[in-house]
């Protein structure tokens, strides 16, 4: 399951919620509201990735969390804020595409996120910048929350 990244899980789950809530009988509300509510909520929460990639890079460490070795232990702007602001946007866009399309179902898709990043994917991240960082990153955790 670690081998495969949560934007893919994400993918894989609004799709298929997509097309299960499509066939009959299926509950929507008018598009024209949640869809100009569900595209901003989407491209809010996708400026958090973007804006962390950004800092990953503007420092020169790793983006990918599987790297045996990251850098620099980024701990300002967003990273300030949120240890995981690339997970929280991802969850945040896919509450917006549930929005978006209005089907009830694909409300379990930001859930269903949340869940594998906070019990199988951050453990994991965690437990290696911790072996990474020592202190510095145990620091970090006690100043910055994992989410919000």
């Amino acid at each position: 399951m670690k081998t495969i990244p949560p934007p893919i899980w994400a993918v894989l789950a609004l799709v298929a919620t997509y097309f299960v809530s499509g066939f009959p009988p299926f509950v929507t509300w008018p598009s024209w509201q949640s869809q100009p509510i569900g595209a901003l909520i989407f491209a809010l929460g996708m400026t958090g990735p973007v804006i962390a990639i950004t800092q990953f890079r503007s420092v020169g460490t790793e983006v990918s969390p599987t790297s045996e070795i990251n850098h620099h232990l980024v701990v300002s702007g967003l990273y300030g804020v949120t240890r995981n602001p690339m997970y929280l946007g991802l969850t945040i866009a896919s509450l917006g595409i549930a929005i978006f399309f209005g089907r009830p179902l694909m409300f379990a898709v930001p859930l269903f996120v949340f869940v594998i990043i906070n019990w199988i994917f951050i453990p994991f991240e965690e437990a290696k910048m911790r072996r990474q960082f020592g202190a510095e990153f145990d620091s970090y955790t006690q100043r910055v929350r994992r989410w919000l």
